[in-house]
């Protein structure tokens, strides 16, 4: 009964946050929302028994992805005006998204209704003497080691990909040159002069 309510407590304020992450006018508050909606997510992976993902949700999307998102927003000189008039602009793509949404929640509903999934058929069975964390450990670094793998690839090549793209040669910036720095002399770097009374130092 207790876990009935948390459930259902955890998911409605994740509902609540959600929307409101997007219905927020403010972008703070957007970020807000979204770390509720991530703690609360947290809290139902715990009910469902995958501390692992809820340790990632705070750890990961909380403590990093979600507190950067409202450094860069309280950082960043935004016209809010400006911001809001482009809405319009952008009304089909989030239609589009809202429709994709529904027609998922649609289909989970159905695949809820039609019953629940047998532990046996599953494609990685769980094995209750294990925790779950070493469970998804062991099935990484044995059976999915290669998808793992190429799982990290495709990172790093999104990555170098992400910075030869915004990576802009400046021709008005001095490369420097760490060789010439060192081997650079005192004497070259200097000039003894001896300026004459009343003429004053060239600098």
């Amino acid at each position: 009964m207790i876990q009935a309510l948390a459930f259902y407590l955890f998911a409605i304020v994740v509902c609540l946050s959600g929307a409101l992450t997007i219905l927020s006018r403010n972008p703070v508050h957007s970020v807000l929302w979204l770390i509720l909606a991530f703690f609360n997510a947290a809290g139902l992976m715990v009910l469902a028994g995958a501390e692992f993902i809820a340790m990632l949700l705070v750890i990961v999307y909380v403590g990093a992805v979600a507190v950067l998102f409202l450094f860069v927003v309280m950082m960043l000189d935004i016209d809010f005006a400006e911001l809001r008039s482009g809405v319009m602009r952008y009304a089909a793509v989030g239609l589009a998204l809202a429709v994709a949404l529904v027609a998922e929640i649609i289909i989970a509903i159905g695949a809820w209704s039609a019953g629940g999934l047998e532990m046996s058929r599953r494609a990685a069975p769980i094995v209750s003497e294990v925790p779950n964390i070493e469970a998804i450990g062991r099935l990484l670094y044995t059976r999915y080691l290669f998808i793992f793998e190429g799982a990290g690839l495709v990172l790093l090549v999104a990555m170098i990909g992400a910075i030869v793209l915004t990576y802009r040669q400046r021709s008005d910036v001095r490369p420097q040159n760490v060789s010439h720095q060192i081997n650079r002399r005192s004497k070259d770097a200097t000039r003894n002069m001896n300026p004459g009374v009343g003429e004053g130092m060239q600098l």
